[in-house]
């Protein structure tokens, strides 16, 4: 039974109708501007993914773990990528509202699931932007020539050129979505351009020679101990290796988290015009443009030099350039880093934004959050926002926290993938924009493929990941549950 504000069941799983999560934005205190379209939200997912990993990842993943097959370890992770894609893309489009995978797993799941999943995201874009932030600000450092971004103010040190970005992308986030899409774009193109040159210059110093063995002999190698060793090893007792078939389907799972931020496509739902057709158009066209940038980088980047070459912790794609004689490719690729980078913790910090503001709007956190100002924009969730980003990103080390952002990040796919079949048998009356083929198939695929990646990460992940939920389930019960809009009794309409 559905009552007339749109609620139904009791409880913890008390759900919150489509219909109403869509009137919701219609009110004047806390609605949104709608001022993007497909191309805007294409933008957006290329900015978010294209980051530093495409200088970096490539070349370690290469040399240590799958060598010249990691361009097809980069294909297999794309479709991984894709079939979470395909069930985010439905649920966008038929639930066009500001808070991602939260807000679909409130129609689905019912409001504790929906809490669970919204303290998981508040995680996953705070700490990703809080670590992009850090990485902007040490690329700062080489393109100053070597001038410390990091100050020390008696026994703190202050990473100010963390706090610089994180602060300017918070006052660009305040003035307006169709703004931040603008210099988003700007940046974006210059990323693209110097990704696209680096491709093209390389192709002359390929040597096909270098891509035999495509996939090289197997080798043993250790997982790691107690604690740092994958869920997987530690559960079955099972050794490692790199390189080989094994290697290659190790490198997917890795290369895998270069895919991720797409999602935070579907977080601006609310703010496009015609969501039905944009928000697949933005997710599933951004996901096709990364991967053909990634598999294009990394064939030149195998190709220029022997994978060996690029063992070790240091290699990146500059290596292959200082390898060949080109040195002064390390100064172009870190602007292209630098560039990347501010992109993603611009898109990073939106989709933070979206969430808290969906979850304001419903109770679940303080509702003086979901106002929006003269500019259509959450001023007071960004203001929020800004400050715990810039003070992670300024004074916490984050660097052992990475794996945090990974693992709710792959724990919100499983959900929204479970959601499109529950969705599609409990509302099949409801329009959808796009359409998952092969329901349930590809949903179990999505799930299935997530959960082995989920696997891969280190125990101490898991054992963080669960302290982080037990806190949002003291958060819930003590706090969220009693000031939820759901708890209020309903008010008949005239």
């Amino acid at each position: 039974m559905t009552d007339n504000r749109g609620v139904s069941r009791s409880g913890l799983f008390r759900t919150k109708s489509v219909e109403r999560s869509i009137l919701d934005t219609d009110e004047p205190d806390s609605r949104l501007r709608k001022d993007l379209t497909a191309w805007d939200l294409i933008v957006f997912g290329v900015a978010v993914v294209i980051g530093a990993g495409i200088f970096t990842l490539t070349a370690r993943t290469a040399g240590n773990v799958a060598g010249p097959s990691v361009s097809l370890a980069f294909v297999l992770a794309a479709v991984a990528c894709a079939l979470a894609a395909l069930c985010y893309a439905e649920f966008a489009s038929t639930v066009p509202v500001a808070g991602s995978a939260y807000t679909f797993s409130f129609a689905t799941f019912g409001e504790f699931v929906a809490w669970i999943i919204g303290w998981d995201l508040i995680l996953e874009f705070a700490l990703a932007a809080a670590v992009v932030g850090k990485g902007w600000s040490l690329y700062l450092g080489e393109v100053l020539g070597g001038l410390s971004p990091v100050a020390t103010v008696g026994p703190v040190k202050v990473d100010w050129g963390a706090i610089l970005i994180v602060v300017v992308i918070g006052i660009l986030i305040a003035t307006g979505t169709k703004l931040s899409s603008r210099v988003s774009l700007v940046i974006t193109s210059v990323k693209i351009a110097v990704v696209l040159f680096v491709v093209a210059l390389g192709v002359f110093f390929i040597d096909t020679d270098n891509y035999t063995p495509y996939v090289p002999p197997s080798e043993s190698a250790s997982t790691g101990e107690g604690l740092h060793q994958s869920l997987f090893s530690f559960l079955t007792g099972a050794g490692g290796s790199t390189f080989g078939w094994y290697g290659l389907l190790a490198a997917a799972s890795l290369v895998f988290f270069a895919f991720i931020g797409f999602d935070v496509v579907a977080t601006t739902a609310e703010e496009t015009r015609h969501p039905q057709r944009a928000v697949p158009i933005g997710i599933l066209g951004s996901l096709a443009i990364v991967t053909v940038l990634y598999v294009a980088v990394s064939l030149v980047l195998t190709g220029m030099v022997n994978y060996k070459e690029l063992a070790g912790d240091e290699s990146t794609l500059a290596t292959a350039f200082a390898l060949n004689g080109m040195d002064w490719a390390k100064n172009l690729i870190s602007i292209g880093a630098l560039a990347g980078l501010t992109t993603v913790v611009m898109v990073l910090m939106l989709g933070q934004t979206r969430v808290l503001f969906a979850m304001a709007r419903d109770g679940l956190v303080p509702r003086r959050l979901s106002h929006t100002g003269r500019h259509g924009t959450p001023v007071r969730t960004t203001v929020l926002v800004t400050v715990v980003v810039a003070a992670l990103a300024g004074f916490i080390p984050l660097g052992a926290l990475e794996e945090m952002v990974n693992i709710g990040t792959l724990f919100a796919f499983v959900l929204v993938s479970i959601g499109v079949v529950v969705l599609r048998r409990t509302r099949p009356d409801l329009e959808r924009g796009f359409r998952v083929p092969a329901v349930p198939l590809v949903p179990i695929l999505a799930v299935l493929s997530c959960l082995w990646l989920m696997a891969n990460l280190s125990v101490e992940t898991w054992i963080r990941f669960v302290v982080w939920m037990a806190i949002g389930v003291v958060v819930y019960f003590t706090y969220s549950r009693r000031h939820s809009v759901l708890a209020e009794p309903a008010v008949p309409r005239r």
